[in-house]
C-alpha cells in the first residue's frame, strides 16, 4: 500500500502513474490545506493548477491511537459520485477528479484558500444570519433530495457509524477513559461528574445510540457542524462528509444545533435555523432536540473536544439543558 507524505519526487510519480497530471504538468509543492482531523490530506499546487489529495488510513491522522476505518475516503467518494445528480448541491461542494480504491486516495477539486467557521466557538463571534440560512438550506435540501428505496445499494457506512457511536454514546460516560477534564477546563471534571454517574440518563443517551445505528432513507452529512463549511472566495462550500450514511434526519440537523449552542450564537438565530429547516424538511422535532442533547454531552464530555471559549456555568448550564431534554 502506498503511504502518501510530502515528499514531492514520490508525490509527482504517484500522482502521474494514476494519469492524474496532464502531459507538460509538473508537481511544485505540496502543503497542508487546513486543521483536519480524520484524514492526511495535501494541497498539491502544479506549474498549471492546484488540486487536493486525501487519504484516509487505519487511523485518526489528529489522533493515531484511535483506530479508524481504513476506507472511509471511498464512502466519501460513494457520497460525492451521488450528490452529482443535484446541480444545488454539487456546486456547493469540491468535484470529485478521481480515486484509488486500493490506497483509499481521493483526488478533488481545490476551493482555495478559506476559512472553516470553527471560529464561531471563539468568544463574541456570531454567524451571519444569511450565512446561516445558506448552510441551514444545503442541509434541507440534502435531506429531501434522495431516498434509500431508490438504490440498490444506500451507503451505510456502518463502521464509521460504530466509530462516532463509540465516542458520542459510550466513551464520555466511562469513569476512567483516560481524558482529565479539568485539563480541558479547571472545574470540569466536578461539573461532570454528576452527569457521568446518572444512570437514567446514560440509559436515554444509550437509546439515542440505537437509532443512530439504525438504517434510515435520508442521506446525510454525517458531520455537519462548523469545521464542514467552509467559506471561500466563491462563497460558503461543505466539506468532508467522510460519515456519510443513510439514516435519520434529526440526528444530522440535531448535531448542528448543539454546534450552534455551545458557539454561543444568539437565540434568534438558532430559532430562526429551527424554523428554516422544519419548514423544509418533515422531522420529529422532539427527537431532534434529544440528538442535540446527545451532541452536547459528548462534545463536552467526551474526546472529540472543541476550541469553546464558553465558561464553566455556560458548559454546565448546556449539560444540564441536556439532561432535561433526555429524561423528560
Amino acid at each position: 500500500m502506498i503511504i502518501l507524505s510530502n515528499d514531492l519526487i514520490a508525490l509527482e510519480a504517484y500522482i502521474k502513474g494514476k494519469a492524474w497530471l496532464m502531459a507538460d504538468e509538473t508537481v511544485l509543492s505540496a502543503e497542508k490545506p487546513g486543521e483536519g482531523n480524520m484524514n492526511f490530506t495535501l494541497r498539491i499546487k502544479t506549474n498549471l493548477r492546484s488540486f487536493i489529495l486525501k487519504q484516509s488510513r487505519g487511523y485518526v491522522e489528529k489522533y493515531p491511537q484511535v483506530a479508524a476505518p481504513e476506507n472511509r475516503a471511498m464512502m466519501e467518494a460513494a457520497f460525492y459520485d451521488i450528490i452529482q445528480d443535484s446541480a444545488a448541491l454539487s456546486v456547493k461542494m469540491p468535484k470529485l477528479i478521481g480515486k484509488d480504491e486500493v490506497n483509499n486516495i481521493l483526488i478533488l477539486e481545490d476551493l482555495g484558500e478559506g476559512n472553516d467557521f470553527a471560529r464561531l466557538y471563539k468568544q463574541g463571534e456570531t454567524i451571519d444570519a444569511n450565512a446561516l440560512e445558506e448552510i441551514i438550506d444545503f442541509a434541507a435540501t440534502l435531506h429531501n433530495a434522495f431516498d434509500a428505496k431508490n438504490f440498490d445499494h444506500p451507503i451505510r457506512n456502518l463502521e464509521m457509524r460504530k466509530l462516532n457511536h463509540e465516542h458520542m454514546f459510550i466513551y464520555p460516560y466511562l469513569e476512567e477513559n483516560g481524558l482529565n477534564l479539568d485539563e480541558i477546563l479547571p472545574g470540569l471534571r466536578a461539573v461532570a461528574a454528576p452527569f457521568k454517574q446518572n444512570e437514567l440518563l446514560k440509559s436515554k443517551v444509550a437509546a439515542m445510540g440505537v437509532l443512530y445505528l439504525a438504517d434510515g432513507d435520508t442521506l446525510l452529512h454525517g458531520d455537519y457542524f462548523p469545521g464542514s463549511w467552509l467559506q471561500t472566495n466563491q462563497g460558503i462550500r461543505i466539506i468532508d462528509p467522510e460519515f456519510c450514511f443513510f439514516g435519520l434526519p434529526e440526528f444530522e440537523i440535531g448535531v448542528t444545533i448543539a454546534h450552534l449552542m455551545m458557539a454561543d450564537q444568539p437565540y434568534i438565530l438558532i430559532e430562526q435555523a429551527i424554523a428554516q429547516y422544519n419548514s423544509k424538511v418533515s422531522i420529529d422535532d422532539e427527537l431532534r432536540a434529544k440528538f442535540t442533547a446527545t451532541e452536547i454531552l459528548r462534545r463536552i464530555l467526551g474526546l472529540a473536544q472543541l476550541p469553546l471559549t464558553i465558561d464553566l456555568e455556560k458548559r454546565k448550564a448546556l449539560l444540564e439543558y441536556a439532561q432535561q431534554t433526555l429524561i423528560s
